[in-house]
């Protein structure tokens, strides 16, 4: 079974940055593919970034293109959302999710695994 642990969440000035870590373990993750979800209270949870395993393609929400990054360390069996220039809507628990396959995925039916989340708020 595969366990995966976010981490890095906190509460931050708008127009600041933070940068998530997800950290799985339990297998090994050759062509694994993880993503990154959010949900804001009241509101569903909405994808926000993906990578494929090898790193080769990535995907975002167009709401944080250009703002947030994801990226993969494999040999930490970790991915990572940086991200730069938040604003208030950015507030929500952020999840990272893991499914096996080659590409990247970017609906919450894609998933197999899912962390417990981290929360992330963003003050004006």
């Amino acid at each position: 079974q595969v366990q995966l642990v976010e981490s890095g969440g906190g509460l931050v000035q708008a127009g600041g940055s933070l940068r998530l870590s997800c950290a799985a373990s339990g297998r090994t993750f050759r062509t694994y593919a993880m993503g990154w979800f959010r949900q804001a209270p009241g509101k569903e949870r909405e994808f926000v970034a993906a990578i494929s395993w090898s790193g080769g393609t990535t995907y975002y929400a167009d709401s944080v293109q250009g703002r947030f990054t994801i990226s993969t360390d494999n040999a930490k069996n970790t991915v990572y959302l940086q991200m730069n220039s938040l604003k208030p809507e950015d507030t929500a628990v952020y999840s990272c999710a893991g499914r096996w396959g080659i590409s990247a995925y970017t609906k919450i039916h894609d998933y197999e695994d899912w962390g417990q989340g981290t929360q992330v708020t963003v003050s004006s």
